[in-house]
């Protein structure tokens, strides 16, 4: 459920690094509207406090002890689709940041981003916008441009033209229900042709079929 104005924001801290835990919850405690509900350290520890908390938003770090903040979000998804997943990393490497966005996550900032920044990225994230360093931005740009002028990998790894109107709709933000209503497919369908698309790409071995970017980003 996405938060009306006078709701707090309930909000799940997830790293490993108690000292960032620690000063993340100490800046969201002095921002109005937002309330953190738990923290977390791994893997298992988030998705099981997502199904029990039930928080708006996810923040999490894209390593963690037990797996990669991906597999979480995949999950917490999966298990909980109305709860909204933001990265809070020092990783900005390509790998990362496509990883993030196959999983299904709404936005991906780096730990230099400064405290207002963050706390009003929580919070849009949190009403259905979806948040993306200008970093991540130039690195799916770029991705998304290679796959536009070669057409993936070629021979029998070229994406056919449904997969190419699949991803283009990925690219412009859109979850999998939204892709299946503007091309008359069910859900499933395209959860089908993601993985599909995403196997042939390579773009991670942990990239299975999820909606990504459900929301326009801000202008």
């Amino acid at each position: 459920m996405v938060p009306t104005a006078a709701a707090s924001v309930r909000l799940l801290l997830v790293d490993d690094h108690a000292i960032v835990r620690i000063g993340l919850r100490t800046l969201f405690e002095q921002s109005p509207g937002i309330e953190v509900v738990g923290e977390a350290t791994n893997v298992a520890d988030a998705v099981s406090s997502t199904i029990r908390l039930a928080p708006n938003v996810v923040l999490m770090d894209m390593r963690l002890p037990d797996g990669s903040g991906a597999d979480a979000c995949r999950e917490i998804l999966s298990a909980c689709p109305e709860t909204r997943v933001l990265f809070l990393t020092s990783y900005e490497d390509e790998e990362a940041v496509l990883s993030a966005v196959f999983a299904g996550a709404h936005g991906f900032l780096l730990k230099e981003i400064g405290g207002e920044s963050l706390v009003a990225a929580v919070r849009a994230v949190a009403t259905g916008q979806s948040i993306l360093d200008p970093m991540a931005t130039r690195i799916v740009a770029k991705r998304m441009q290679s796959l536009s002028s070669s057409g993936a990998a070629g021979g029998d790894d070229s994406l056919s033209a449904q997969e190419k109107r699949v991803l283009a709709l990925v690219a412009q933000g859109q979850t999998n229900k939204e892709i299946a209503a503007s091309l008359g497919l069910s859900d499933k369908t395209v959860k089908n042709y993601l993985s599909t698309v995403f196997q042939k790409l390579r773009v991670s071995r942990r990239a299975h079929a999820a909606a990504i970017f459900s929301r326009r980003r801000p202008k």
